[in-house]
């Protein structure tokens, strides 16, 4: 009787654990993340007697998470890619909004500029004509100084955003390594069987932790998860985060970095961080918000060396020769951290056909001095200390510098900043130099106007990048660049979300609970249930029935 009744008896628990866990699955089947789980049971080993081998019942060999690990790491790659597209097209959109503006952006003010330029070739004597293009000369600065103020705000959105993504991040990756340390621990307790639903609550921290930084993960022999990013930096190792810091590393106090906090060393990791939020976020900054201030400014620039090549050349009303119309940027030039050096390089203009709009540095090796494209080791020019570097329209003087030892540097932007530094330096309207000098001295230059229409010419003549585009073109080139970028941000942000979609579906058709299936398998442990009741009921009714036939 008692192996009926250890039959019945492990039928009773086994399916009662069924039920139980059927019913769990029955309760988070509107829980995001939740994972089907499935009980595994396993027949008794059989017992010998002398007529054979008879069954010793079933026991429960586990419970297990229905889950596909190829389709997990689809959606933590498509949850990152869709998150990196969307913030990016975000940032891209207000930008070209911004730029291609037709009241706000730069070239209907360019146009009104270069019109008041003709209008007073057109009519040189005139003083209200003249008084007109100050003020459009004004109206242009305070344009280009606007647009640039706007990028500026962007891009301190851009590091604010920056900043609370690694805290986010941060906080994300405690919670796994907290997690991992809980589900080693509930390993160990269980001798190997898994907690399922701490597994779901660190799969689905991962996912958030995706769409914020693009990971890779690799599962450990103890059930905990190693979680890295960039080139494989560990960012979880079992129950231990490292922490990500958000800082200025560089030259730049206002430009934020990242940076992985090891014991006794700060590992930077900007330019290797992708995907997600904090991905794209450095990318707008990298590929959107720092070519357009150095276009925008490059324009400025070029426009303010021309315009006053052109204007020094011609006399104004006076006969006297004309001066600078536009007050010249100074430039950026960064002290870089920690350099023994005192003072810091001077920066002039030198052609505007030469200008570009890359970003430079230069390097001091303990001999000479080096100056690069920024990203670059390929020396532009190099000098001996108190000389001067020069290179794609500009000059550096380094005479100012003194006490340089091996590693100074200074990180150099010569249009970064430019535009809002672009100021009309001409204050009388009739010291505007519409004329070109007399050949015979002393003649009257009153009616010349051969130099208005030079200077008129100006907006449509090849005077940037090496002659092949005007200034209204170089403006016309970004504001083309950065609707390209918003444009394939747009469709590359709806094509991810797709994509994510699409995943999520698939592991929702494996992993999600189906009603209709639990019910099913309700109706199955129920029944096999009250027929294992039944069992120890007959068992009961046997062993009753032996009682009383040994009573007799």
């Amino acid at each position: 009787m008692s192996g009926v009744f250890g039959i019945g008896t492990s039928a009773l628990l086994a399916y009662q654990r069924a039920i139980a866990v059927t019913g769990q699955n029955i309760a988070n089947v509107g829980q995001e993340g939740y994972s089907r789980q499935r009980i595994d049971l396993e027949t008794r080993n059989p017992q010998f007697s002398g007529a054979g081998w008879y069954g010793q019942g079933v026991d429960v060999a586990g419970v297990n998470r229905i889950t596909d690990q190829f389709v997990q790491r689809q959606v933590l790659d498509n949850s990152a890619g869709s998150a990196r597209q969307q913030v990016y097209y975000q940032y891209a959109q207000r930008a070209d909004s911004l730029l291609a503006d037709p009241d706000a952006g730069l070239a209907p003010v360019l146009q009104q500029f270069f019109a008041a330029v003709q209008d007073v070739a057109n009519d040189p004597t005139s003083t209200a004509a003249r008084q007109v293009l100050l003020s459009q000369g004004e109206a242009l600065s305070d344009r280009f100084a606007f647009l640039q103020r706007r990028l500026d705000d962007q891009r301190q959105v851009v590091e604010g955003q920056i900043g609370a993504a690694v805290e986010e991040v941060n906080g994300l990756a405690s919670g796994i390594a907290d997690l991992n340390r809980q589900i080693a621990e509930g390993i160990g307790q269980a001798g190997g069987a898994a907690p399922n639903d701490l597994l779901d609550q660190r799969d689905a921290m991962i996912e958030e932790l995706s769409g914020l930084v693009a990971v890779q993960t690799l599962p450990q022999g103890d059930g905990t998860v190693n979680v890295m990013i960039g080139n494989g930096q560990n960012l979880v190792m079992g129950s231990t985060a490292v922490t990500l810091s958000a800082q200025p590393l560089g030259a730049d106090p206002s430009r934020t970095e990242i940076a992985l906090l090891n014991p006794g060393s700060i590992v930077p990791v900007t330019d290797i961080i992708s995907g997600g939020e904090l991905g794209a976020l450095l990318d707008v900054r990298r590929e959107i918000l720092d070519p357009a201030q150095n276009a925008l400014g490059r324009t400025a620039v070029g426009l303010a060396l021309s315009f006053n090549e052109q204007h020094s050349s011609g006399v104004d009303l006076d006969g006297a020769a004309g001066g600078d119309f536009f007050r010249l940027p100074d430039g950026e030039v960064l002290v870089g951290r920690g350099n023994s050096a005192s003072g810091a390089p001077t920066l002039t203009y030198t052609d505007a056909s030469a200008l570009t709009m890359a970003d430079y540095r230069a390097s001091f090796d303990g001999v000479e001095w080096r100056l690069t494209r920024a990203g670059s080791t390929t020396p532009l020019a190099t000098t001996a200390p108190g000389g001067t570097l020069a290179a794609d329209g500009f000059e550096l003087d380094l005479s100012g510098i003194a006490g340089a030892a091996a590693g100074d540097s200074f990180d150099v932007r010569p249009t970064r900043t430019a535009a809002a530094e672009l100021g009309v330096a001409l204050t009388d309207p009739r010291a505007f130099a519409a004329a070109l000098p007399p050949d015979t001295p002393g003649a009257s230059v009153v009616g010349d106007n051969r130099n208005a229409l030079a200077l008129a010419g100006l907006g449509t003549e090849r005077v940037l990048a090496n002659g092949t585009t005007s200034i209204s073109a170089s403006y016309n080139e970004l504001v083309a660049d950065v609707g390209v970028k918003t444009r394939q941000a747009q469709l590359s942000a709806d094509a991810q979300g797709r994509m994510l979609e699409a995943s999520r579906a698939q592991r929702e058709s494996i992993s999600g609970v189906n009603l209709d299936e639990e019910a099913a398998n309700l109706l199955r442990y129920q029944q096999a249930y009250a027929a294992a009741a039944q069992v120890i009921a007959t068992a009961g009714t046997m062993f009753d029935t032996l009682l009383m036939a040994v009573r007799r």
